[in-house]
């Protein structure tokens, strides 16, 4: 494993991998799903897409939501320390006890790849060809920049109000002891950070220690959706006359109910470049057309893309986007598998199982190989589209308040301890502390300010 690793260290809080690739890693804490209205949605879009927008060329957008089952666990002791001993605290810690839910975690590796370096795919992996670190690797300046331009996209996600960014330490990217780090967790699909040592095979399939691992991808144009947008209704939650939003990628997100993590891929390369390769395809295409009907279609919608690149000032990128699930019992991989379609199919977008891929696909997921991405699995496509796909909610979280009431979340129940009171007015959500609490016949109806 230490041979074919391809991260070689982490160096001043910066995952350096053997190919010379630098990855500054952010933990992002999103909104919590089912808060943010239609025209949030919009602005929470528009903030993605002038955060990305600001990165240099040569540059991996890799987003990473992990969303892992637990069950939840109240704290007893800390219960009986605090007097709080009444029949009715302990029966309803009894009745939530081990109650399952999806606990939700997001990082994000911004990666930058040296210039000239040669363009990963799925025959040329570093999975199986490792390779010295590149001179641009040891330029101070440049590594400056890039953090700057790393910085500025913080700056920007933050100034939104909806998101706070965090950069993680090399003690949290690395391992101890008795501790996994980030990149050891992602090779043993472990969120928790007890130590664990577990075996990885890809011959038949992905298995992780006894977990099944199987991947679903977004990255060919053909699967993607007629139209995105930065948000979708509700069914559920909708009626007639009212709409209810979350957000276009929500269905992979917390609304996915099983082990899963969500790979979110943006490769920002030399728009000139990718503008001269398009035109020369467009150029093959046009003659052609006359002797297939498909090569007229293509040469159409190449025609149109780069008219739109040219007219709009949009800069192309590639993208990709792909769904990791697992479990420890094989059978269960067929209701995985309609899990995934289902929530594909309500974005209008159709699931394709990797198999031979799968594994150059899992290796690139691994924190700060981000650039060895096969690139002939992604599409070509604009920030502003691929910004679509971005999952953009979160779990509930529960309040730091020392008061306030316990309320569940609506997807599965789990006592979520909520301030009412003081936290809306230091979010400046309210303005005051006028409330009216209605309850059922029986109940107190209370009218207080």
């Amino acid at each position: 494993m230490d041979e074919i690793m391809p991260i070689m260290g982490v160096e001043h809080d910066v995952i350096v991998s053997k190919q010379g690739d630098l990855t500054l890693v952010f933990k992002v804490d999103l909104p919590e799903i089912f808060t943010l209205s239609d025209q949030e949605y919009e602005a929470f879009h528009q903030t993605w897409i002038k955060a990305i927008k600001v990165l240099p060329k040569h540059t991996v957008f890799h987003k990473q939501d992990w969303f892992v089952e637990r069950q939840f666990k109240p704290d007893f002791q800390a219960s009986a320390e605090k007097g709080d001993t009444s029949f009715l605290s302990q029966a309803s810690n009894r009745f939530f006890n081990e109650r399952p839910f999806l606990e939700h975690t997001c990082y994000l590796y911004l990666t930058k790849k040296p210039e000239g370096k040669k363009v990963s795919t799925s025959m040329y992996s570093n999975l199986i060809r490792p390779s010295i670190v590149p001179r641009q690797t040891l330029d101070t300046q440049a590594l400056q920049d890039f953090s700057d331009s790393c910085g500025q996209l913080k700056r920007i996600l933050e100034d939104s109000s909806f998101a706070k960014v965090t950069r993680l330490k090399g003690e949290q990217l690395t391992s101890h002891s008795r501790t996994m780090g980030l990149i050891e967790r992602y090779c043993t699909l472990s969120e928790n950070e007890d130590f664990g040592i577990k075996d990885i095979q890809f011959n038949p399939g992905i298995r992780v220690g006894d977990q099944h691992v199987q991947v679903y991808t977004l990255g060919d144009a053909a699967d993607l959706p007629a139209l995105c947008g930065s948000r979708i209704n509700y069914d559920r939650y909708s009626t007639d006359r009212t709409k209810f939003s979350v957000g276009f990628a929500s269905t992979l997100g917390q609304l996915l109910g099983c082990n899963h993590i969500y790979n979110q891929y943006i490769f920002i390369d030399d728009a000139a470049k990718t503008i001269q390769k398009l035109e020369a395809k467009r150029l093959r295409l046009q003659s052609l057309s006359a002797y297939s009907r498909e090569n007229s279609i293509s040469h159409a919608a190449t025609n149109d893309f780069l008219n739109e690149s040219i007219s709009q000032g949009r800069a192309p990128v590639k993208a990709h986007f792909n769904i990791m699930v697992w479990t420890s019992q094989e059978e269960q991989l067929k209701d995985l598998k309609n899990l995934v379609s289902s929530g594909l199919a309500q974005m209008d977008a159709a699931a394709k199982l990797e198999t031979f891929g799968a594994a150059q696909i899992w290796w690139a997921g691994i924190p700060g190989n981000g650039a060895a991405f096969p690139q002939n699995d992604t599409f070509d496509t604009f920030i502003d589209q691929a910004s679509c796909f971005l999952n953009l909610e979160t779990s509930y979280q529960s309040s730091i308040s020392p008061f306030g009431l316990r309320l569940g979340d609506r997807l599965t129940g789990k006592p979520i301890h909520v301030d009412i009171s003081d936290e809306p007015l230091r979010k400046g959500i309210c303005t005051n502390r006028n409330k009216f609490v209605l309850g059922p016949s029986g109940a107190y109806r209370v009218i207080f300010n």
